[in-house]
């Protein structure tokens, strides 16, 4: 297994501790697409997308959020896999990223309390703790705290949809535990405030993380990549912090974890998007590498970095920090072809319009538009359109959203959705 260092170049392989190898060191990373078609399932356009990234010289493309629970998405595009769905578009999603021989993974998650008030289905926390992002607050549901069998239920998802990943020919999963999805809100103390196994010290509020890594690696194949996406903090007073993140690397190394990739935030601190409450990180590249260079120094796991890297002598810098993987979302989705870009030199086509409103909630949700606008060009058959403006892209997504939104409601109106003997069943076949 190699960690990354100066004496390593951005396009040698790295050989993983399940002995996968990647290509090279660059990865796409996770965008939430926002393109299920009917069903929730993958179609043409999420196809058409990765081919175009397969071909792009990415060593490993990871995709957006695929939900394991069918009640509990983000938005209402989002992707489903668990025990009831069929597996055929997932293997011909799986076979176009991996078209000139890119590893690809599927990013599994649960949003937790991140749903927005006008989704059906749960709305679910480690507390009742709301997501407070001020005006916007209630755009988003009213979390209720989990009861120790939903959180039992929850373990077993995540391992039925990574082994139905494997079973599909997706070479890896990575475990979303950032951005204040729901483990990363059981890792914090601020959201989490259980007084159970499951919160208290970081032993416990880590607990639900580490069962389901264990779950996971205990029903996929040894050559199966498992990860896990870890904020390098949550840039709240008070709240999941860089010692958090160090003790957890350290907590997840014996459980045969392949990689961990840093990054930061979440929708009520949106690092993520290059708007860090930390001034180290503020208004630059590689939002994250302070503290990733910080935790790469301990961590006897390669680390991942995604956040704001979009140019090769900043990959390069990240590289020589002792940072293993290169991750980039928004940079692929401006130039999707940038890692053979930078094999000859080249420079990347450009970039989006900066979102420079005061309203960070809403500057954020803008930029997630811009970059969904780019990726349904892609999906379409189109290059990306650098100069849409932020409200445009914020309009159009909304409008696109609306129309998903009927539709996820009526398939899970329609839809009786698995309990948890049927997960059992699944994870036994």
């Amino acid at each position: 297994m190699t960690r990354g260092s100066a004496s390593e170049d951005l396009f040698s392989p790295i050989e993983l501790r399940s002995g996968q190898v990647l290509g090279n060191r660059i990865a796409k990373a996770a965008m939430e697409e926002g393109l299920a078609g009917q069903a929730q399932l993958p179609d043409d356009r999420l196809i058409n997308l990765y081919r175009r990234w397969g071909i792009g010289g990415a060593g490993l493309l990871i995709t957006g959020n695929v939900m394991v629970h069918a009640e509990a998405l983000t938005g209402p595009g989002g992707v489903v896999l668990d025990a009831d769905t069929p597996l055929e578009p997932f293997e011909a999603w799986a076979r176009a990223g991996q078209v000139s021989g890119a590893a690809m993974w599927m990013q599994i998650s649960h949003p937790g309390r991140q749903v927005e008030a006008a989704m059906p289905g749960v709305v679910w926390g480690p507390s009742d703790v709301a997501v407070d992002v001020g005006r916007h607050s209630k755009r988003f549901g009213r979390p209720v705290a989990m009861t120790a069998e939903q959180i039992g239920d929850t373990i077993t998802r995540f391992a039925t949809t990574a082994h139905r990943a494997e079973q599909a020919g997706f070479d890896g999963v990575e475990v979303h535990a950032a951005h204040g999805y729901l483990l990363s809100q059981f890792l914090s103390p601020l959201v989490n405030t259980r007084t159970d196994e499951w919160g208290g010290s970081l032993e416990n509020r880590a607990r639900l993380l580490l069962e389901v890594v264990r779950g996971i690696r205990n029903v996929v194949s040894p050559t199966f990549a498992v990860a896990v996406k870890l904020n390098s903090a949550d840039f709240q007073r008070g709240g999941f912090d860089a010692d958090d993140a160090r003790r957890v690397i350290a907590m997840l190394e014996p459980l045969g974890v392949d990689l961990v990739e840093i990054s930061g935030g979440s929708y009520e601190s949106p690092a993520m998007s290059g708007r860090p409450a930390d001034g180290r990180t503020a208004a630059r590249e590689a939002y994250f590498l302070d503290l990733a260079a910080e935790l790469a120094a301990t961590s006897a796991v390669p680390l991942m970095l995604t956040g704001g890297i979009s140019r090769r002598d900043t990959a390069e810098r990240v590289l020589a920090s002792n940072v293993a993987v290169i991750g980039m979302g928004t940079a692929l989705a401006v130039t999707p072809d940038l890692p053979h870009r930078w094999r000859e030199h080249l420079p990347a086509a450009g970039t989006l319009r900066s979102v420079t409103w005061s309203d960070k909630p809403l500057a954020s949700l803008a930029g997630m538009a811009m970059v969904r606008y780019q990726m349904r060009r892609m999906a379409a058959g189109q290059n990306p359109a650098l100069g849409v403006r932020p409200a445009v892209a914020l309009l159009g997504d909304q409008l696109l959203k609306r129309r998903a939104l009927r539709r996820y409601s009526r398939w899970l109106a329609s839809t009786q959705r698995v309990e948890t003997g049927s997960l059992d069943a699944a994870l036994r076949a």
